[in-house]
């Protein structure tokens, strides 16, 4: 398939650059992808779309404050966005800057955080930070909240508590698992009162998630890769669930990518690992029966994967539909729940 069979014109202003008032006040639009039927809902009506015995498996990753403001020794502006902390010293990262800094160089972050780039790594740079305390307490006390490249604004307070979900403990991601976004503690608690099960799973999520597919053909792209975790009270639950009718919902593709990743093999492992697992048309999924997630980017491995779970014709309507009711994109945008068509 071509990368532009996933392209679609998105007007700008429904890029939602704010997130709702509420969590729980976006819109919910439902996709039968075994026959392209839509629904118009609401998000606070999931429970209703939902039944006891249900297991819905949430990515409980914690987005880091991975942007760093600085300048090289030779003096130039430079820009670095950390893609994965390595131990308590080294990290991974992206950097932005005139030219690309030299193994043996030195970074000043934040005017006071000396920092050694200690080599390249294809498109990543591997720094080690020259201080006494742990590079993710460094990146508490002065990064910046890595917002996507499509919302304009500098991040403020309120951006660092509603670009996190309400249930994140695992910090390790560089953008958060939107979908997620949209839950409150009550709506968890009206979901359990209604016998629908959770558990977790994590996938630290990583700057490549907002990188466009740059090849013509998809079969050539390279996925970027991720670290994950599931525990075995999450295989326990969803083997419980299955023997007993429930269907299996992953909230957001990154709960997916890691459940259908750890059962890669025929069965559903846990344990922990890295994944590049890049999910298109005509993949047999393995674990998830029906997905809520966002509205993603066009040509984004993320619609590809969205068009592998509902079929690609019915996802493509699916968003002219969104577009025409104006409903409202990506990372601070409204919900979709998708039921699997094959």
């Amino acid at each position: 398939m071509r990368t532009e069979d996933f392209d679609f014109v998105l007007p700008d202003a429904l890029i939602a650059q704010f997130p709702a008032q509420q969590r729980t006040a976006s819109r919910l639009l439902r996709l039968n992808g075994r026959d392209g039927a839509l629904e118009d809902s609401r998000f606070q009506q999931l429970p209703v779309h939902l039944n006891a015995g249900d297991l819905l498996i949430f990515n409980d990753t914690r987005v880091i404050k991975a942007r760093l403001h600085g300048q090289k020794d030779s003096g130039g502006a430079v820009e670095v966005l950390i893609e994965r902390i390595i131990d308590d010293q080294r990290a991974l990262a992206h950097i932005r800057a005139s030219r690309s800094p030299k193994p043996g160089s030195w970074l000043k972050l934040s005017s006071m955080l000396d920092v050694e780039v200690l080599e390249r790594q294809h498109d990543l740079f591997m720094l080690r930070f020259d201080h006494s305390q742990t590079v993710l307490d460094l990146l508490e006390q002065h990064g910046n909240l890595p917002l996507p490249p499509y919302i304009t604004h500098d991040p403020n307070a309120d951006d660092d508590t509603r670009y996190q979900t309400v249930y994140a403990r695992e910090p390790g991601a560089v953008a958060a698992p939107t979908a997620g976004l949209h839950f409150d503690e009550a709506m968890l608690q009206q979901l359990r009162a209604a016998g629908i099960d959770i558990a977790y799973v994590t996938l630290h999520v990583g700057a490549g998630t907002f990188q466009p597919v740059r090849v013509d053909d998809i079969a050539e792209h390279k996925m970027h890769s991720e670290r994950y975790r599931i525990p075995q009270t999450t295989v326990d639950a969803i083997q419980h669930a299955r023997e007993h009718g429930g269907t299996i919902t992953a909230v957001g593709t990154t709960a997916l990518r890691a459940l259908e990743s750890a059962a890669r093999g025929g069965i559903l492992c846990a344990g922990e690992g890295e994944t590049d697992i890049f999910i298109t048309p005509g993949y047999r999924f393995q674990v998830v029966e029906r997905l809520l997630t966002n509205f993603h980017l066009p040509k984004s491995t993320l619609m590809m994967l969205v068009s592998a779970f509902a079929g690609r014709e019915h996802v493509m309507n699916a968003y002219q539909h969104a577009i025409t009711q104006q409903y409202r994109f990506f990372s601070y945008g409204d919900a979709m729940l998708i039921e699997r068509g094959n």
